[in-house]
């Protein structure tokens, strides 16, 4: 068989060797002196490390540390990850990737708060104290990203550190919300003390994952069911949580038909990842500091109107821990950014170069019954001026819901030049229609 496997020359085999499994590649090398010369071309392993790994570009340990090959690397990562399935490790480190490339381009603070992966050791210890098995998905994110340092001993550093969320947030009025994800070691302090006000934790084998330094908000993860929850505002009472991500997509073990288990924390991050690189959520700022601002940016989820040169985009999410499940009232905040196009605003044939907001005009309906028609002026106090080229104006604000889903729409009134020296006749900028649900993805 060695003999026929030579002769077909080292081109062919490099070829069949590279289509196979790199324990059989490495078993052939056993073969003869001419496949272990082919097996052990580093040439071959890049190979392997680009396909099974996600390495592909130079040869890095799972550390990031360099190594002298690529044959080398492999070895370094299989000691670390050769208890879990590889195309689970490709895919949880292409998500991490992924994550750490926009931020090192959007927001390189937040990567600054990203920790070095925690070992298997860490991993068993925080099982062995919290009572529980990590779903295998959970357990391969956290061997290469151990969640966030963005807790300290230093108060005015955690104030400095508090907007840095990788998942981030949204602010309405004083309310703020920012989400960072808890390395191990806040896993196990955070959920042992809710745990103790709550109660039902340890029954249902939930640890908290993530969590808001400003306004209160944890998602847990079900370590049973692989289910990803949030806490609604009935959390205290009666713990009442709502699902994070479609149940139909959660493996949380390997089963028939399916070689790849994928849990509810693995599927938000990917969504996450997939929201920042297609533009859907970018940064604003938040407190004299940037950060990932979760309102939608980009259709169908942003509205986009044009009135007279008045540009107005739209969106809304869901707030659930503002929110009550089983019947009650859901909550949303809602972004309005409003900008004067660079040509000015047209008005019966004339060009003005700035215009001002006076009034507003708000219709609100759940499932297509209005709930809420309202008038007044300003938005929440201010008259914006808008002139062009100057950045959009922003502001959030929040509307109860007794029913999702529903929609926003309406108008408001501006007059050219300015409300003390108005230079022509009042006239309405609309503001499209925009959709309030219940999300399939919670953030």
């Amino acid at each position: 068989m060695a003999a026929v496997l030579e002769g077909l020359g080292v081109p062919v085999l490099e070829i069949i060797l590279s289509k196979v499994a790199f324990r059989d590649a490495a078993a052939a090398a056993c073969v003869s002196t001419t496949l272990r010369s082919v097996a052990s071309d580093d040439a071959l392993w890049r190979h392997f490390c680009a396909r099974d790994l996600a390495v592909c570009d130079q040869p890095l340990d799972p550390d990031g540390n360099p190594c002298h090959s690529f044959k080398e690397a492999y070895r370094r990562w299989f000691e670390s990850f050769g208890m879990y399935p590889f195309p689970l490790v490709r895919r949880a480190k292409e998500c991490w990737s992924s994550i750490k490339s926009w931020m090192a381009v959007n927001l390189p603070e937040v990567n600054d708060t990203l920790r070095k992966g925690a070992s298997e050791a860490e991993i068993k210890s925080a099982e062995k104290i919290l009572g529980v098995q990590l779903p295998i998905p959970t357990k391969v994110l956290y061997r290469l990203c151990d969640g966030q340092q963005t807790l300290t001993p230093d108060l005015v550093e955690n104030k400095l550190l508090a907007p840095l969320g990788v998942i981030g947030g949204y602010e309405f009025y004083d309310y703020i919300v920012n989400v960072h994800l808890l390395p191990l070691r806040l896993v196990v302090t955070e959920t042992k003390r809710i745990a103790r006000q709550l109660g039902f934790l340890t029954r249902s084998k939930s640890i908290v994952v993530a969590a808001s330094y400003y306004m209160e908000k944890f998602f847990f993860l079900n370590c049973t069911n692989g289910q990803l929850y949030v806490g609604t505002k009935n959390l205290r009472e009666d713990g009442e949580m709502m699902p994070c991500v479609p149940q139909s997509l959660i493996r949380p073990a390997v089963d028939i038909g399916h070689d790849m288990p994928q849990d509810a924390l693995l599927l938000w991050l990917e969504e996450h990842c997939r929201r920042l690189q297609s533009g859907m959520i970018k940064t604003r700022e938040l407190k004299d500091c940037r950060s990932i601002c979760i309102f939608p940016e980009t259709p169908p989820y942003c509205s986009v109107a044009v009135t007279n040169g008045v540009q107005v985009r739209s969106s809304a999410i869901f707030v659930p821990e503002a929110s009550e499940g089983n019947g009650g009232d859901y909550y949303y905040s809602y972004s309005i950014r409003m900008s004067l196009l660079p040509e000015g605003c047209l008005l019966d044939g004339t060009y003005y170069s700035s215009c001002q907001l006076c009034s507003r005009h708000w219709i609100i309906r759940s499932r297509d019954i209005i709930v809420s028609d309202v008038n007044g002026e300003a938005v929440i106090g201010k008259f914006p001026l808008l002139i062009p080229g100057k950045q959009e104006f922003v502001y959030q604000s929040c509307t109860p819901l007794p029913g999702a889903p529903g929609s926003i729409e309406g108008s408001f009134t501006f007059v050219p030049g300015r409300i003390s020296k108005p230079e022509g006749r009042h006239f309405d900028v609309k503001v499209a229609p925009f959709i309030l649900e219940e999300p399939e993805y919670i953030f």
